[in-house]
């Protein structure tokens, strides 16, 4: 796997392909607790800056750890195609209506009673650090690359890692 750093556009744009295809987070929050605390969390979005956005509810145990400390760890993994994105940050919680409706769908209703639900916030998580897993070819071309790689000798060509500087 070859070493490809993004910087600045690329690096923002990497982060919204994995993140919006790979959809659903492992989020970390209470980083200074051991065990922290971790949920999965469906994102909503990645903005023009890098920051991923998601709903939550206001009385949560991850909210409320948001309010007392925002460092947050996002793990997104799709074994199947072989991509996998972590990213340290820092949350911030919101509750402009407005923005809360942009990112609102119809499959957060199982979550939450209609857009205007007063107990809907948005969670932007600002990227710190952030590094990626990219093969390029999915699980099964990768997996014969490293079963020739194996009989061959020769180091395949399973894609990308690399950090992601904003």
């Amino acid at each position: 796997m070859s070493t490809k750093n993004l910087y600045s556009k690329e690096a923002r744009e990497k982060i919204k392909e994995l993140a919006e295809s790979i959809d659903f987070t492992m989020m970390a929050t209470d980083l200074k607790s051991q065990p922290f605390h971790v949920i999965p969390m469906s994102t909503k979005e990645v903005d023009h800056d890098g920051n991923i956005w998601f709903l939550s509810n206001k009385t949560s145990t991850h909210n409320q750890n948001i309010e007392k400390e925002n460092r947050t760890h996002l793990i997104y993994a799709d074994k199947g195609n072989f991509e996998f994105l972590s990213i340290y940050g820092r949350a911030h919680i919101s509750t402009d209506r407005n923005r809360i409706k942009e990112l609102y769908g119809s499959g957060d209703d199982a979550w939450f009673e209609g857009e205007d639900d007063p107990m809907i916030t948005a969670i932007k998580v600002v990227p710190d650090d952030a590094h990626y897993w990219d093969t390029k070819n999915g699980k099964v071309l990768s997996l014969l690359k490293m079963a020739q790689g194996a009989i061959t000798g020769n180091e395949p060509d399973l894609g990308e890692q690399g950090d992601l500087k904003i």
